[in-house]
């Protein structure tokens, strides 16, 4: 009796790592539909299974995958994207992108995890997001300008990257593009050596809500609930 909650445990994160497999999984296959089978030319593929890599992913469930998302199989791509829209507890906009196979199970269960704030219309929130391209990425270089090579990518705008994500001696930057000038933007950055940690879509806040950290705890347990459903592809904030 005493060792079972070391089972439950075990249990628990068993099935935290198997969503996450699935969602870097689908996350290659949607990547390959769109972009094609090679890495080095199709930015966001290449991002998708570095994170496959290093959340050690088998190379064959990432071949696998990619063969199936750029056609190289008889397997059919049934996944269907879906968006909702909303508010996190404490008046918090959220938007929340789903992968599902099956709308008419993801549809009650999202509606289900939003009651604990408020689900909105299609559209809702685009007062409170805008949306652009975004390339994370590293260089080894640390005397690179990012600024520059924003300019020479024909990105919008350059700002930090998560100083976890940048490897010691090299440096960072989230550039930020048009949503048409992504792909563009993205080779560039790539042949001029930076190292692409994601090229995609985003919804970015306009105003970030700022929240006492007891209200941020209630909204952080509100955004990982929603987060651990096995549908939902991406969860956006608008929170500082």
């Amino acid at each position: 009796m005493g060792a079972q909650w070391k089972q439950k445990g075990r249990e628990v994160e068993a099935l935290k790592r198997g969503q996450l497999v699935g969602k870097l999984v689908r996350e290659i296959i949607i990547a390959a539909k769109l972009g094609g089978a090679d890495p080095d030319l199709n930015a966001r593929l290449a991002a998708a299974v570095e994170k496959a890599r290093k959340s050690s992913v088998t190379r064959e469930t990432i071949d696998r995958a990619i063969k199936k998302g750029s056609g190289q199989t008889d397997e059919k791509i049934e996944f269907e994207t879906i968006t909702y829209e909303g508010f996190a507890p404490h008046k918090v906009p959220v938007v929340v992108e789903c992968l599902t196979e099956n709308r008419n199970r993801t549809a009650p269960e999202i509606r289900n995890l939003f009651k604990a704030g408020t689900l909105g219309q299609p559209g809702s929130m685009s007062f409170f997001f805008d949306r652009f391209g975004v390339v994370e990425a590293t260089h080894g270089d640390k005397t690179r300008d990012p600024e520059g090579d924003a300019i020479e990518a024909g990105a919008q705008n350059v700002l930090p990257l998560d100083p976890d994500e940048i490897p010691e001696g090299s440096i960072g930057a989230t550039f930020i593009t048009e949503p048409k000038d992504l792909g563009s933007a993205s080779a560039w950055l790539a042949k001029a050596g930076w190292k692409i940690l994601a090229s995609e879509l985003r919804f970015v806040a306009k105003n970030p809500v700022e929240l006492s950290e007891a209200h941020r705890k209630e909204v952080g347990e509100f955004l990982n609930s929603l987060d651990d459903h096995d549908d939902v592809h991406r969860v956006y904030a608008a929170l500082k």
